[in-house]
């Protein structure tokens, strides 16, 4: 019994090699979908509108760098974002899950929603904001920053993927890493200061089909005054609990001051 056991099992077992052979080895990286590595870079581009759309990055990283006169959107959340040596850009940038840095750039328009900004190098900058922590600047000078307002449909889902919220804004939580006595290297944007002076709505194909709206009671994030002078020091403090429905009274509420004040 003993060996006839042997035999069956030797046997049985030649067999399974056989067909472990026969099948070829699949590894975790031949799953993956191909990437095109010029996806994720923009590099030394002049007078053209370019940049990215929904679906295309999927939370992956991007740089823009040695571009001018440019208008660049990105239109699809990333892992982080690098600019580096801009000259008169116009740049958009979607939902960024952690860092965004600016570095040796020069007279751009950016509009920006990230965790974490900071800026080095860079004079005349004209900042639209949205950002979970506060933004740093270094070494920078004549940067202005105002409040992110945009919409488009693929918008608050990509806040989602990105794992960001459209209530937590510290735009104007400026913190100069580099002070300079006397001098102020950071201002506010005027209210009367339209995003769409600074940061042109794409015109050009294949951008112009992103169905965005510039309107203030259409905007993803709510507009906030941040560190601007109030008319009133009376003040008000809403806490909604994250119990599942709270985005959905946060923005009812948000929406119903936004009425209030416009009627």
């Amino acid at each position: 019994m003993g060996c006839l056991f042997s035999r069956f099992n030797f046997s049985g077992r030649q067999h399974l090699e056989e067909n472990f052979e026969e099948q070829p080895k699949q590894y975790s990286w031949d799953k993956r979908e191909k990437s095109n590595a010029e996806d994720y870079l923009i590099d030394g581009v002049k007078n053209e509108t370019v940049g990215r759309l929904p679906g295309v990055l999927n939370g992956q990283q991007i740089i823009i760098q040695n571009c001018e006169n440019c208008n660049i959107y990105i239109y699809d959340y990333t892992a982080t974002v690098t600019v580096d040596d801009c000259i008169n850009c116009n740049i958009f940038l979607a939902p960024v899950k952690t860092s965004v840095f600016i570095r040796d750039c020069k007279n751009c328009n950016v509009a920006v929603i990230c965790q974490q900004l900071r800026t080095r190098d860079c004079s005349k900058l004209n900042i639209y904001l949205c950002c979970a922590t506060q933004p740093i600047i270094e070494s920078s000078t004549g940067v202005k920053v105002g409040c992110f307002q945009y919409y488009y449909p693929e918008l608050e889902g990509q806040f989602k993927s990105a794992g960001l919220s459209i209530y937590n804004n510290n735009w104007s939580n400026i913190h100069d890493f580099t002070p300079v006595p006397g001098e102020n290297n950071y201002t506010l944007i005027s209210q009367d200061c339209k995003i769409e002076d600074l940061i042109p709505l794409p015109t050009t194909e294949p951008f112009s089909t992103i169905q965005v709206s510039l309107e203030k009671d259409k905007s993803v994030v709510p507009y906030t005054l941040g560190s601007r002078h109030k008319n009133s020091d009376e003040s008000c403090l809403v806490v909604f609990f994250n119990d599942g429905g709270s985005h959905s009274r946060a923005t009812s509420f948000t929406d119903s001051l936004l009425l209030q004040v416009c009627n």
